[in-house]
C-alpha cells in the first residue's frame, strides 16, 4: 500500500494555505475591479449631463465656461494621426532590424537596453526635449508638427519593443522552412515573419496611441494653446487638445465652478476616445488572427 507523499496534517495546513492566497488574490483582484468602476462611475455621473450634439460640435464660448470641445477633439486626432506616421514606421523597422538582422551581440543589447530605458522616462522629459529641438532649434515653433513629433518619441519604445517581441516569438524553423523553399531573408520577412506577428504588432501600435491620446505634459511645452477655438490650418498652426483643455478648465480660467460641468464631460470623452481605441486594438487582434489561421 502506497504511503501518502505529505502526512495528514501537512497537507490540511497546505490546502489552507493555498485557499486563504487564492482568498487574497481574488479580493485585490475584486477591489482593483471597484475602484475603476468607482472611477468610471463618477466620471459618468458628473459628465454625462453635459455631453450633447452642441458640446460634441461647437467651439468653447464665453471664456470657456459654455459651448463645446469640438477644436480640442480634432486636435487630438490630429496629434495621435502624427504620433502614428512617426512612431510606427520608424519602430517596426527598428523592431524587425533587432529581431531579423542585427548580431546577438552587445550593440542589440545596448539598443534594448536604451529603449527599456526610454519607456521609463518621464513625459515632461520628452517635452522639454521636443520644445528644444523641434520647437526652438528646428524652428518649427508651437505646432502641431512639433508636437506630433514629440509624441512620436515618446511612444517609439512600446513600438520597438512590441515588434520585436511579437517576431521574437515565432519560430525560427519557420524562417528556415521558407529560406529553404528559395525566398530570400526580405520576402521571408514580409510574407510569412510579419504576417504572423502582425496581431500582436497592431495591438501594441494602437495602444501606444492610447497613451498618446492622454499626454499633457509633451503637448503643453510643443503645440498645445490655452484656447484655440479655430480648427488648424496647417501642420505649423497651434491646437488645442482634451488633455490640455481638461487641465485649464479644471485649474484656472474665469469662473472655476462654471467650467467644472465642462471638465467632467471632456474627462468623459477622453475616457471613451480610450476606450474605443482598446476596443479597436482588441478587434484588430482578433481579425488578424483569424485571417492568419484562414492562410
Amino acid at each position: 500500500m502506497d504511503r501518502p507523499l505529505y502526512p495528514d496534517g501537512h497537507g490540511i495546513r497546505k490546502r489552507r494555505s493555498q485557499s486563504l492566497a487564492f482568498a487574497i488574490c481574488r479580493a485585490l483582484s475584486l477591489m482593483i475591479v471597484l475602484v475603476l468602476f468607482a472611477i468610471l462611475g463618477f466620471i459618468i455621473v458628473k459628465g454625462a449631463g453635459v455631453i450633447s450634439w452642441d458640446f460634441l460640435t461647437k467651439a468653447p464660448a464665453d471664456g470657456m465656461t459654455s459651448g463645446g470641445i469640438f477644436p480640442a477633439i480634432v486636435g487630438t486626432l490630429l496629434l495621435m494621426l502624427g504620433s502614428a506616421l512617426v512612431a510606427f514606421p520608424i519602430g517596426i523597422m527598428s523592431g524587425i532590424y533587432m529581431n531579423e538582422y542585427a548580431s546577438k551581440g552587445w550593440v542589440v543589447k545596448f539598443i534594448r537596453l536604451m529603449t527599456n530605458n526610454l519607456s521609463g522616462v518621464p513625459s515632461i522629459v520628452f517635452g522639454l526635449f521636443g520644445m528644444a529641438l523641434f520647437v526652438k532649434y528646428l524652428d518649427f515653433g508651437d505646432s502641431i508638427l512639433a508636437g506630433s513629433l514629440t509624441l512620436g518619441l515618446l511612444s517609439l519604445p512600446l513600438v520597438i519593443r512590441t515588434t520585436e517581441e511579437a517576431l521574437k516569438d515565432i519560430p525560427d524553423g519557420i524562417r528556415e522552412g521558407s529560406l529553404a523553399l528559395g525566398a530570400t531573408k526580405l520576402q521571408t520577412i514580409w510574407k510569412v515573419v510579419l504576417p504572423m506577428g502582425m496581431p500582436r504588432i497592431i495591438t501594441g501600435l494602437i495602444l501606444s496611441l492610447g497613451r498618446v491620446s492622454g499626454e499633457t505634459a509633451p503637448i503643453l511645452f510643443t503645440c498645445a494653446a490655452y484656447f484655440f477655438p479655430q480648427l488648424p490650418a496647417s501642420v505649423f498652426d497651434q491646437c488645442m487638445a482634451l488633455p490640455y483643455h481638461l487641465y485649464v478648465i479644471s485649474t484656472s480660467g474665469t469662473d472655476i465652478e462654471a467650467q467644472q460641468p465642462i471638465a467632467y464631460g471632456t474627462a468623459l470623452v477622453l475616457i471613451v476616445i480610450v476606450l474605443v481605441i482598446n476596443l479597436l486594438a482588441g478587434f484588430l487582434r482578433k481579425y488578424f488572427e483569424k485571417r492568419l489561421k484562414m492562410h
